[in-house]
């Protein structure tokens, strides 16, 4: 192989998936078999098997047990708006979101205090160990799970006032800005990082994903005054929505 070249195994991979992408195999068709790609393409076994490997960790096939390797269907991706904070009556911001939108969700959501690790310490500016409050959701929209979220918070801050529990008590289920004011805790900025990997088992289990397939992964943290008051994970399926953001203009 001479320098540059594509390894022969990226170059059928590169070949079948222009042919699931233009349709000439199009959903729900069986790949060709590992002994037909290394005929088509003159290659060993290893190599037709290694391009099948990258086509299955892209999403673009699955394997069905006893019958074969499929091209899957390719769902058309939604969107998750976000947007900056706009005050609809004490609302969080995915319920902002789903009303803005028109659209039905719903949610499940479980606390729990915790000792937090050293990288949720440092975005809250803690130390490793001190307690925080953890909050797992799962977010569905007409009953399909759409986006997992995660979110700490400092007891030392929340702790023993009306909003230590996120979903619970008189201000259950609105936003942080909200609950943070009720405790004289004024939330001024919110800080976004957007970024990608490969989904856990856990959290594809959760999706209704399969192994290989790409999260985007939001990480959010609420600050006031400089101080980070809470933290946050949002897990969302690569595959099937679209992050938009809606950002005013000042």
């Amino acid at each position: 192989m001479t320098f540059g070249e594509q390894p022969a195994y990226l170059r059928v991979a590169s070949d079948l998936r222009e042919k699931i992408v233009n349709g000439s195999l199009p959903p729900r068709t069986r790949l060709p078999s590992q002994a037909r790609i290394r005929e088509e393409y003159g290659v060993s076994d290893t190599v037709a098997l290694e391009a099948r490997k990258v086509l299955m960790a892209e999403g673009l096939v699955e394997g069905r047990s006893g019958s074969g390797t499929y091209v899957r269907e390719r769902p058309v991706p939604r969107r998750i708006a976000r947007s900056g904070y706009r005050p609809v009556s004490g609302a969080s911001s995915f319920r902002q979101e789903q009303t803005a939108g028109g659209a039905r969700g719903t949610w499940e959501s479980r606390s729990e205090q915790e000792e937090a690790t050293g990288p949720v310490a440092e975005r809250l500016d803690i130390e490793p160990g001190d307690r925080v409050m953890r909050t797992s959701y799962t977010f569905r929209e007409a009953g399909e799970p759409m986006m997992l979220s995660t979110s700490w918070e400092p007891l030392a801050l929340t702790g023993r006032t009306p909003v230590m529990l996120p979903e619970e008590g008189p201000l259950g289920g609105c936003g942080v800005v909200e609950r943070m004011a009720a405790i004289d805790v004024v939330v001024d900025n919110v800080v976004e990082q957007v970024g990608a990997r490969p989904g856990l088992a856990e959290e594809l289990l959760a999706l209704g994903g399969v192994p290989g397939h790409v999260v985007m992964v939001i990480e959010r943290t609420f600050y006031a005054s400089g101080r980070p008051v809470e933290t946050a994970d949002v897990v969302v399926p690569a595959d099937r929505f679209r992050i938009a953001y809606h950002l005013p203009v000042r």
